[in-house]
């Protein structure tokens, strides 16, 4: 039987998506007036209104000095000793601490990357990272070429390092690459080999090279995208626990010092080190939360973030002492 022929098919619900984000965005009306404008309801309205912004249909940027929280950007950069500080206010549901802070990270991407002197940016994987990719602004930049800087998981995902870094490429209208081998090795010696291939030794070299890079930070749970789906099988969270781990950054498992701990984990991690960072002119770390405090504050102690972006809670909690 012949196969019938494929024809472009049209989303409508995306359509009306579209329909309903331009109406209330951009000809000013309100939910009701749209509601009114397209036959639905403003209850349908308001929910298309959301799943608009989800879906990163309406990206939003604020073009104001006051949009974040001032003071605490300038206690953390005295505090820390950062370049740059982005915390975004507090959001009413403490559980939306990750979308928020994925914003406020867009939005400062879209500063970072509508910069010419940014030919060659990082990008790490995970939540964070992966919300931000909907609050970049689109732009036009052919010469630039955005790699990922951490090996990928096994499994599918749309936190990926794979699917972030070709999604914001297409965004900026620039090249892409992959850095194509697991994070994990098998073992010390695999990696080690791994590591010599003439074509790894040049991709290293050239994320070593990067202008500016963006990465985010886990810490030792099932909330965690690494110890959820990317930890090596022979591997516990508990072992890591014991050994005083308090969460990992660019798949390097750290102690509250920001030291990477004693377990040979960290010498299977094929990729960039943390001793790597220093040189980078632009190390923009992303994270938000309570859980993410003790990680976020032993990763500041080593000295290689350069911008940090995070919630007001969480900017408040490491200005304590202690």
């Amino acid at each position: 039987m012949a196969r019938a022929p494929k024809l472009p098919q049209i989303d409508t619900e995306e359509r009306f998506l579209a329909q309903v984000a331009w109406a209330y965005h951009v000809e000013g009306l309100t939910q009701e007036k749209v509601a009114e404008k397209l036959g639905a309801t403003r209850l349908r309205v308001n929910k298309a209104l959301a799943e608009a912004r989800a879906r990163g249909l309406v990206r939003i940027t604020f073009n104001t000095a006051f949009a974040a929280c001032a003071e605490l950007e300038a206690a953390l950069r005295a505090r820390w000793g950062l370049k740059q500080a982005y915390v975004a206010p507090a959001p009413m549901d403490p559980r939306d601490v990750q979308m928020i802070t994925g914003a406020a990270l867009g939005n400062l991407l879209s500063e970072v990357l509508a910069d010419p002197k940014v030919r060659l940016f990082g990008m790490s994987w995970g939540g964070t990272l992966n919300i931000a990719t909907r609050f970049v602004a689109a732009m036009n930049r052919p010469d630039l070429e955005v790699i990922s800087v951490m090996g990928g998981l096994t499994r599918g995902s749309d936190l990926n390092s794979f699917e972030i870094t070709t999604r914001l490429a297409d965004l900026l209208g620039a090249q892409h690459s992959y850095f194509t081998a697991p994070l994990y090795a098998g073992s010390r010696e695999s990696r080690d080999t791994i590591m010599q291939l003439d074509v790894f030794r040049e991709v290293l070299e050239k994320l070593r090279s990067v202008d500016a890079l963006a990465m985010a930070a886990g810490d030792i749970s099932k909330a965690s995208l690494l110890m959820r789906d990317g930890l090596p099988g022979d591997v516990t969270m508990e072992e890591l626990r014991a050994l005083g781990a308090v969460g990992d950054v660019l798949g390097v498992v750290i102690d509250a010092e920001g030291q990477p701990i004693p377990h040979p984990i960290n010498e299977r991690v094929i990729g960039i080190g943390l001793e790597d960072l220093g040189p980078i002119p632009n190390v923009i770390l992303a994270a938000g939360g309570p859980h993410k405090v003790p990680v976020v504050r032993a990763i500041l102690k080593r000295g290689v973030v350069n911008t940090l972006v995070t919630d007001e809670a969480t900017a408040r909690t490491l200005l304590e002492r202690g």
